[in-house]
């Protein structure tokens, strides 16, 4: 594992026609996973349309690699039942984050930094913008949950670089 270079904060927006995996409904949450770091939403019960609006941080090394995203039924005498995969590649976001150095954003502007377009290599239902925006690198994002016959999920990433300790200058 590399060198700690920032967090990502990723807020688990929201799913929309998750899969049935009890009688009627499920009880749907999410678990992020990032090289060794395992972070997951609160279950939301009996809801095919869950809204999470929950913010998880994973720590990121100077090669973030991919961000592997799984949806899960609880189930209280058995095992969780899967509702879908998808994955995202953090290289693009961790570029934009090197660029932010060259970028000049005023405050309360929006820069689109990079357009990611859906293709049979990524899990994307739509295009998805990373943004500096009021000085952040952002990006949006909507997933086409892999493995099963419906379902999608929101999720909005902010990166947030290391601020390197400041030494106090002896007087």
């Amino acid at each position: 594992m590399g060198e700690k270079v920032g967090v990502l904060k990723v807020t688990v927006v929201q799913g929309k026609q998750l899969v049935i995996r009890d009688f009627r409904t499920s009880d749907p949450y999410v678990v992020l996973k990032l090289g060794n770091q395992v972070v997951k939403t609160k279950v939301i019960n009996s809801c095919l349309n869950p809204v999470w609006n929950e913010e998880l941080s994973l720590n990121v090394t100077q090669s973030p690699g991919v961000l592997n995203i799984e949806v899960f039924d609880k189930d209280r005498f058995k095992s969780d039942d899967k509702m879908g995969t998808a994955h995202l590649n953090l290289q693009q976001i961790a570029a934009a984050a090197r660029l932010k150095q060259v970028i000049k954003a005023r405050p309360g502007e929006s820069t689109k930094i990079r357009t990611i377009l859906p293709d049979s290599g990524n899990c994307l239902v739509r295009e998805s913008y990373i943004s500096c925006v009021n000085g952040e690198i952002v990006q949006d994002v909507c997933f086409r949950l892999c493995g099963v016959e419906s379902g999608e999920l929101e999720l909005k990433l902010k990166w947030v670089e290391d601020q390197l300790p400041t030494t106090p200058v002896p007087s």
